[in-house]
Protein backbone atom coordinates (compact mmCIF):
# COMPACT_ATOMS: atom_id res chain seq x y z
CA UNK A 1 0.00 0.00 0.00
CA UNK A 2 2.98 2.38 0.92
CA UNK A 3 4.26 1.62 -2.67
CA UNK A 4 0.69 3.16 -4.30
CA UNK A 5 0.81 6.08 -2.36
CA UNK A 6 4.50 6.53 -3.48
CA UNK A 7 2.99 6.18 -7.00
CA UNK A 8 0.18 8.62 -7.05
CA UNK A 9 2.44 10.89 -6.03
CA UNK A 10 5.32 10.56 -8.12
CA UNK A 11 2.56 11.06 -11.08
CA UNK A 12 1.16 14.26 -9.69
CA UNK A 13 4.43 15.53 -9.16
CA UNK A 14 4.94 15.14 -12.35
CA UNK A 15 1.97 16.65 -13.36
CA UNK A 16 -0.24 13.19 -14.12
CA UNK A 17 -3.34 12.06 -12.95
CA UNK A 18 -2.76 8.35 -11.37
CA UNK A 19 -4.75 6.28 -13.62
CA UNK A 20 -4.47 2.43 -13.12
CA UNK A 21 -2.49 2.23 -16.68
CA UNK A 22 -0.04 4.91 -15.25
CA UNK A 23 -0.05 3.06 -11.91
CA UNK A 24 0.98 0.02 -13.64
CA UNK A 25 3.52 1.60 -15.53
CA UNK A 26 4.96 3.16 -11.63
CA UNK A 27 5.18 -0.17 -10.79
CA UNK A 28 7.14 -2.05 -13.59
CA UNK A 29 9.70 0.99 -13.10
CA UNK A 30 10.15 1.80 -9.98
CA UNK A 31 9.51 -1.22 -7.84
CA UNK A 32 12.69 -2.90 -8.32
CA UNK A 33 16.13 -3.76 -6.20
CA UNK A 34 17.83 -2.58 -9.44
CA UNK A 35 18.47 -0.06 -11.71
CA UNK A 36 16.08 -0.41 -14.67
CA UNK A 37 18.08 0.16 -18.24
CA UNK A 38 14.89 0.21 -21.09
CA UNK A 39 13.72 1.66 -24.31
CA UNK A 40 10.03 2.49 -25.06
CA UNK A 41 9.90 -0.46 -27.54
CA UNK A 42 11.13 -3.10 -24.52
CA UNK A 43 8.38 -1.17 -21.55
CA UNK A 44 6.02 -1.74 -24.00
CA UNK A 45 6.44 -5.67 -24.22
CA UNK A 46 6.82 -5.62 -20.48
CA UNK A 47 3.32 -3.76 -19.93
CA UNK A 48 -0.03 -4.71 -20.08
CA UNK A 49 -1.75 -5.00 -23.42
CA UNK A 50 -4.71 -2.15 -22.31
CA UNK A 51 -1.75 0.40 -21.84
CA UNK A 52 -0.79 2.26 -24.55
CA UNK A 53 1.90 3.51 -26.68
CA UNK A 54 1.15 7.07 -26.64
CA UNK A 55 0.15 6.90 -22.43
CA UNK A 56 3.91 4.72 -22.01
CA UNK A 57 5.50 7.75 -24.05
CA UNK A 58 3.94 10.43 -22.25
CA UNK A 59 4.58 8.88 -18.48
CA UNK A 60 7.81 8.00 -19.58
CA UNK A 61 9.10 11.52 -20.77
CA UNK A 62 7.03 13.40 -17.99
CA UNK A 63 9.11 11.56 -15.80
CA UNK A 64 12.27 12.35 -17.16
CA UNK A 65 11.13 15.96 -17.00
CA UNK A 66 10.95 15.51 -13.52
CA UNK A 67 13.83 14.24 -12.84
CA UNK A 68 12.46 10.33 -11.85
CA UNK A 69 14.64 8.88 -14.93
CA UNK A 70 17.31 9.50 -16.99
CA UNK A 71 17.12 9.17 -20.82
CA UNK A 72 21.01 8.26 -22.57
CA UNK A 73 20.39 8.26 -26.54
CA UNK A 74 23.05 6.69 -28.20
CA UNK A 75 24.38 7.47 -31.75
CA UNK A 76 22.62 5.15 -33.72
CA UNK A 77 19.22 6.52 -33.16
CA UNK A 78 18.14 4.02 -29.76
CA UNK A 79 17.12 5.81 -26.48
CA UNK A 80 17.52 4.11 -22.95
CA UNK A 81 15.71 5.69 -19.75
CA UNK A 82 17.56 4.95 -16.76
CA UNK A 83 15.93 4.66 -13.36
CA UNK A 84 18.94 5.73 -11.74
CA UNK A 85 19.05 9.48 -11.77
CA UNK A 86 22.49 9.98 -10.58
CA UNK A 87 25.35 11.49 -12.23
CA UNK A 88 27.14 7.58 -13.09
CA UNK A 89 28.58 5.48 -16.31
CA UNK A 90 27.72 2.51 -18.64
CA UNK A 91 28.88 -0.42 -20.46
CA UNK A 92 27.04 -0.59 -23.79
CA UNK A 93 26.56 -4.20 -25.23
CA UNK A 94 26.14 -3.84 -28.66
CA UNK A 95 25.23 -7.41 -29.44
CA UNK A 96 22.68 -7.73 -26.82
CA UNK A 97 21.70 -3.88 -27.04
CA UNK A 98 21.75 -3.55 -23.50
CA UNK A 99 23.32 -0.83 -20.81
CA UNK A 100 24.99 -2.17 -17.88
CA UNK A 101 26.45 0.41 -15.06
CA UNK A 102 29.65 1.13 -14.23
CA UNK A 103 30.31 2.26 -10.69
CA UNK A 104 31.48 5.56 -10.25
CA UNK A 105 34.65 4.28 -8.32
CA UNK A 106 35.93 2.38 -11.06
CA UNK A 107 36.68 5.54 -13.57
CA UNK A 108 38.97 7.90 -13.31
CA UNK A 109 38.69 10.99 -15.06
CA UNK A 110 41.80 13.22 -15.48
CA UNK A 111 42.65 16.22 -17.77
CA UNK A 112 39.17 17.57 -18.59
CA UNK A 113 39.71 20.39 -21.09
CA UNK A 114 38.13 23.76 -19.70
CA UNK A 115 34.64 24.67 -21.28
CA UNK A 116 34.17 27.16 -23.99
CA UNK A 117 34.01 30.40 -23.28
CA UNK A 118 30.75 31.47 -21.47
CA UNK A 119 30.18 27.82 -20.73
CA UNK A 120 30.45 25.44 -17.50
CA UNK A 121 30.21 21.42 -17.65
CA UNK A 122 27.75 20.08 -16.34
CA UNK A 123 28.48 16.27 -15.91
CA UNK A 124 30.47 13.83 -17.53
CA UNK A 125 29.37 10.46 -18.58
CA UNK A 126 31.27 7.94 -20.07
CA UNK A 127 29.27 4.84 -22.16
CA UNK A 128 32.10 2.38 -23.21
CA UNK A 129 30.98 -0.16 -26.02
CA UNK A 130 31.31 -3.54 -25.60
CA UNK A 131 31.13 -6.33 -28.10
CA UNK A 132 31.90 -9.87 -28.24
CA UNK A 133 35.91 -10.51 -28.75
CA UNK A 134 35.30 -14.27 -30.20
CA UNK A 135 38.62 -15.61 -28.51
CA UNK A 136 38.04 -18.66 -26.56
CA UNK A 137 38.30 -18.26 -22.52
CA UNK A 138 41.70 -19.71 -21.20
CA UNK A 139 40.93 -22.35 -19.12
Amino acid sequence: MRHYKFHKERLRSSGLRPTKQRLAICKILFDRKETFHFTIEELKKIAEKNISLATLYNTVHAFKKSGYLKEISLKNKKTFFDTNTKNHHHFYDEELSKLIDIKNENISLNNLPEAPYGKKIKDVEILIRVANNNQKQKK
